[in-house]
């Protein structure tokens, strides 16, 4: 399989020898197989988990078990814990769909924070044939029905080549251990109701479905590559970058042969639907400043553009800082990173300056919203105190309350910013060298 596997990779020119690999690695079947496979060709890659909160001591264990898989590989972990719920309400979307963008917004953020290549996600040629049919449910273009590709920017799938059966016989012959997720089995998702029931009966009509299916794959994906030669001329005449904006202008999206599918595809990434972007393009004509938004995305109608900005998600989860950052931006703060030695060192007094004992303190740190349950233990003191105890003390008003934010180490609460910091990192006698920080806001 593992030769399978490396031709698919160089016949789609997905991944050199060199390429710094994220894997996004849930402790499932499919991407267990992916860790594995990455493992045994030999690329340098670094396993990424996402635990959405949602099925309590169950996604707690998962976390456990890809941790220790990635010791086991003596490769990188990182994960990222999401109040996946909470964003759902906010927007008004699903679990699935909630998910879904927190994890790829995820993703992307720590591949450019690492340094990283691409991304590799563990989609076989089963999860491509459910896709087609939910999107056909759904309603869907020509993108749509080519389902999974094997690259979409950063993003890999180095097993698409392969089927459910061929991941499953190579963990046996591995043995190899996975975690079973208790939600695949249910119902109430769209996609295990045609996993399990759909796709049954479509085989029942036509048992070489799988084999049937990738070659029609082929076909539409050839007649896609067609369109995207005109939709990218078509892009480098409509869409600008500025100022951490994106701005599409209206005339030639007008002027185009279908102006709502051109506009839908400049719109995708930024997570717009089809009939929003309907409702974009029958706002053509009116006047400047009608906004329209998707979960992640503001598109205000400006004039001749549109103008497209990024909604802080950073609420929903936290912000990773590798040991060699410097300085980083979030939400509406800047915070500055730097070593001193700590001998003649003197504590500042400022509240947006913290001094910690850089030997004390693990790294990634991470840097997200308090909330609730959170507890450190107060400099000078030896008991634990709650975030929220601490900000009723401090009295800080009930609308700036979620403007606070935290400085986590290795699930150690170290600074709550702008407040109070933990005394288990203070600098102290011992201290040799101090790790200061100063947040600013913007």
């Amino acid at each position: 399989m593992l030769e399978k596997v490396l031709h698919y990779i160089n016949t789609h020119q997905l991944a050199s020898p060199e390429t710094r690999i994220l894997a996004a690695v849930s402790g499932g079947l499919d991407s267990v197989v992916l860790a594995d496979v990455l493992h045994r060709l030999k690329f340098p890659f670094a396993v990424l988990h996402c635990n959405f909160g949602l099925r309590g001591e169950e996604s707690e264990a998962d976390e456990l078990f890809v941790r220790k898989m990635a010791k086991h590989y003596d490769v990188p972990f990182y994960s990222e814990q999401f109040q996946t719920q909470a964003f759902a309400e906010q927007e008004g979307i699903s679990i699935q769909m909630a998910a879904r963008t927190l994890r790829y917004q995820w993703f992307e953020q720590m591949r450019e924070q690492l340094g990283y290549d691409l991304i590799a996600t563990a989609h076989h040629q089963s999860d491509a044939l459910e896709t087609v049919l939910l999107n056909l449910v759904r309603g869907t273009g020509l993108a749509g029905l080519h389902g999974i590709l094997p690259k979409n920017g950063n993003l890999i799938r180095p097993l698409l080549g392969l089927t459910k059966n061929d991941l499953y016989d190579w963990l046996v012959a591995k043995r190899l251990a996975w975690r079973e997720d208790s939600s695949n089995e249910s119902r109430k998702y769209n996609r295990n109701l045609v996993r399990h029931e759909v796709i049954p009966v479509l085989k029942k009509l036509n048992p070489n479905l799988d084999e049937t299916f990738t070659s029609t794959l082929e076909r539409l994906q050839g007649a896609e590559a067609v369109f995207q030669a005109y939709f990218l001329e078509m892009k480098g005449k409509t869409q600008r970058q500025e100022n951490g904006a994106t701005y599409l202008s209206i005339a030639p999206l007008q002027a185009s042969p279908a102006p709502v599918v051109l506009l839908h595809e400049l719109l995708k990434p930024f997570n717009f639907s089809y009939s929003q972007s309907q409702e974009i393009a029958a706002a053509w004509e009116a006047q400047s400043g009608k906004t329209f938004s998707s979960p992640t995305h503001v598109l205000v109608k400006d004039r001749q553009d549109l103008v497209i900005t990024p909604k802080p998600l950073e609420k929903f989860g936290s912000i990773t800082v590798p040991e060699e950052t410097t300085e980083l931006r979030f939400g509406p703060y800047l915070a500055k990173f730097t070593r001193k030695p700590a001998e003649g060192y003197k504590v500042p007094r400022s509240k947006d300056i913290a001094a910690l004992d850089a030997d004390l303190v693990k790294f990634p740190l991470k840097l997200r919203p308090w909330k609730e349950g959170d507890w450190f233990i107060p400099l000078g003191m030896n008991g634990k105190k709650k975030v929220s105890d601490l900000l009723i003390d401090r009295k800080v008003p009930a609308n700036l309350k979620p403007d606070v934010w935290v400085l986590v180490s290795d699930a150690s609460l170290t600074w709550v910013l702008g407040q109070q910091l933990d005394n288990r990192f203070k600098v102290t006698e011992n201290t040799q060298q101090v790790l200061e920080i100063t947040v600013t806001r913007i």
